[in-house]
């Protein structure tokens, strides 16, 4: 079975090409995750109305999933004990960073003394007590913990578990995990660049009290946020124009007979916007990918999800960077907003890297999935939480792109 090095390469970029890029980027809309739509205020529990336009009258709410069983067995959890890896560094340079930090200085003594630490193969590796890692600050953890994403060797820190909602509560809301052990999580939660983060999953299991609770632990680690949206069916909408939206440009076709017959039936109210999506995405919406995808040597990424949103059979050569790249700047032409449905929005650094991209669906919600692994499923989701995930502390710039003879 071939799956990603381990469970939590959560939110991994596949970048197209610099190059190609860089020239759009000086055209792209300059957007921050700090000058977004802050939707931390949406809470889970309420629904929300999208702005008007010719998608017409959308509603929305949050819901959690959780990968499922039949994922989580092929996953060994991670070792009890956290060390903390460095590569290519000093011990004069950790006594800099642990400073930085405001460690206490007998933190720093033990860290520091060549008896605890395992300095090899051009890395340092520290192991703090678990009564002093539980101690820190959250700011004490942003400090540490940006240095360490910057290894793999430090799988936990380089992929954190993100949770968009910016609440511990909202994200662990529903589970099964006890009251005590949510508290003690919200303590290893810190910002990373412009969301919360939690990268302690080895530490946080010696506070579980079984091997029940514990695998109930690991799987909780895995929910991800996402939307359901509706449309709401009146009389006095306008069905041409709310069709002409959702065909995408005649490349989602036959929903018009979906949409008439949901209005005319006496009672209905409102229909969930998964029955107007392409096949495919119809198909994957809401899902963990199942393993056979993994055939081609990798799992679905974004760009793959992007690429593929109206096809009725996935053309799985879009996994390779080069040749999804070609097929951008052959098929597609840049636009701005507003946006139709189905636009790839590409997220792009300030180097020109796309490290991401998703389509758009209306108002501000995308359909993506972030990450190339088997416990990042496809979901809807607001601009706004997509981009703090991808901007971290670099500014990112979206731009947009059309299937070429869709620009009317």
């Amino acid at each position: 079975m071939i799956m990603s090095s381990h469970l939590w390469t959560k939110f991994l970029p596949v970048s197209i090409s610099a190059a190609i890029f860089a020239s759009m980027i000086l055209c792209a809309p300059q957007l921050d995750a700090q000058q977004a739509t802050d939707s931390n205020l949406e809470v889970f529990g309420k629904v929300y109305k999208c702005k008007s336009g010719p998608w017409g009258d959308l509603q929305y709410y949050y819901i959690y999933l959780e990968a499922p069983e039949r994922l989580m067995e092929n996953f060994p959890m991670p070792n009890t004990i956290t060390k903390w890896t460095f590569p290519g560094t000093t011990v004069v340079n950790l006594k800099s960073l642990f400073n930085k930090a405001e460690l206490s200085q007998a933190l720093q003594d033990y860290l520091l003394d060549p008896k605890h630490m395992v300095n090899q193969e051009g890395a340092i590796t520290v192991f703090p007590p678990l009564p002093d890692l539980t101690a820190m600050t959250s700011k004490q953890r942003t400090v540490i913990y940006k240095e360490l994403a910057k290894s793999d060797l430090n799988e936990f820190h380089s992929n954190p578990v993100l949770i968009t909602s910016g609440s511990v509560d909202q994200w662990l809301g529903g589970s099964r995990l006890n009251m005590e052990l949510i508290e003690i999580i919200r303590k290893f939660t810190y910002i990373r660049g412009n969301v919360l983060a939690f990268s302690d999953l080895s530490a946080v299991l010696n506070y579980v009290r079984s091997d029940a609770e514990a695998r109930d632990f690991f799987k909780t680690m895995t929910r991800t946020r996402s939307l359901i949206l509706r449309m709401e069916l009146k009389k006095t909408s306008d069905i041409k124009m709310i069709t002409r939206y959702w065909a995408g440009q005649n490349r989602n076709k036959d929903i018009e007979p979906i949409l008439t017959s949901s209005l005319e039936t006496e009672g209905i109210e409102k229909m969930d916007v998964i029955h107007l999506l392409p096949s495919l995405a119809r198909r994957f919406i809401f899902c963990y990918p199942p393993t056979e995808l993994a055939i081609m040597g990798r799992m679905p990424d974004c760009h793959w999800t992007s690429l593929n949103f109206f096809n009725y059979k996935p053309k799985e050569y879009y996994l390779d960077t080069r040749l999804a790249t070609t097929h951008v700047l052959e098929n597609y032409v840049k636009v701005d907003p507003p946006y139709h449905f189905g636009d790839v929005l590409m997220f792009l650094t300030s180097e020109g890297n796309a490290i991401h991209s998703c389509n758009y669906i209306a108002d501000d919600i995308v359909y993506t999935k972030n990450g190339e692994n088997m416990v990042s499923p496809w979901v809807l989701m607001k601009i706004s939480d997509v981009l703090r995930i991808y901007s971290n502390e670099s500014k990112t710039a979206i731009q947009g792109f059309r299937l070429n003879g869709s620009s009317t």
